[in-house]
């Protein structure tokens, strides 16, 4: 058997063993790691309802980047990827409806600052133009529902307008368009038919935009009204499901796909 001296003269030596406290500080450096990337980085966020389909469906799970819009920053700004917010984009937001205050919103963005939108027959003209939209489901479209579909032209009416909404409107509107102001933007669903968006409740301002959806990490087939269900029971019985579920409920071919 080998001594201690005879592996030293071999020219092999032993690797000490990690002590406690060393292993206590690495663990204590991954988790404040991850603290940092969870925190400032990306953020994990479900999508809770239809508004977003096709494109975004309900139970997809997707890692939201919290950099790309934030405010650049002297000493890091030319280092990471800041970006304007710029037409089609997918957002991640908090509610500006005071009712809904802390709930995070998802859409998609079509109207930056400056930029004139109206609706006639449920398609959407920007500064003039008709816009092409192949991401637009039209499944649950109504042609009665006409303050949705000719925006702004008909008066609010609908019970789903806030009443702060319903107050301005009027000052945003300039020649048969809604006028985008500084610091804000307009936002849709591409699920038009069911999607109450910034028609129902105004612009979304800048300091309320979280960040851009990268990809679905995760997707479960969920049913429409599971973000209603907060009691603990509902939270338990929905959690034991997706446990006995989780490989034949699983959209395992939207996983790691990219939002668009």
């Amino acid at each position: 058997m080998a001594t201690k001296d005879s592996k030293a003269k071999n020219g092999v030596e032993e690797k000490p063993r990690e002590t406690m406290v060393e292993f206590l500080a690495s663990l204590a450096a991954v988790l404040v790691t991850g603290l940092f990337i969870i925190t400032f980085v990306v953020q994990a966020f479900e999508i809770p309802s239809s508004s977003m389909e096709e494109t975004l469906l309900i139970g997809d799970h997707v890692f939201v980047n919290r950099i790309v819009f934030a405010p650049k920053t002297a000493w890091v700004g030319p280092m990471l990827p800041y970006r304007e917010v710029r037409h089609s984009d997918i957002v991640v937001f908090l509610h500006p409806d005071a009712a809904y205050a802390g709930t995070y919103v998802v859409k998609r963005i079509m109207g930056v600052p400056g930029d004139r939108i109206h609706l006639r027959d449920g398609e959407v003209y920007r500064n003039g133009e008709k816009l092409n939209e192949p991401y637009v489901l039209h499944d649950r479209d109504e042609p009665s529902d006409y303050y949705r579909n000719n925006f702004p032209a008909v008066p609010p009416s609908d019970p789903n307008i806030s009443p702060k909404w319903e107050g301005e409107l009027a000052s945003y509107i300039q020649d048969g368009d809604l006028v985008v102001p500084p610091g804000h933007y307009f936002a849709m669903g591409d699920h038009r038919g069911v999607s109450l968006d910034s028609r129902y409740w105004g612009f979304i301002p800048q300091e309320n935009i979280i960040g851009r959806p990268m990809f679905i990490y995760w997707s479960f087939n969920t049913p429409s009204d599971q973000y209603t269900k907060t009691g603990i029971a509902d939270r338990l019985g929905f959690l034991a499901h997706v446990v006995f579920h989780f490989f034949d409920e699983t959209r395992w071919g939207r996983t790691l796909k990219v939002v668009r």
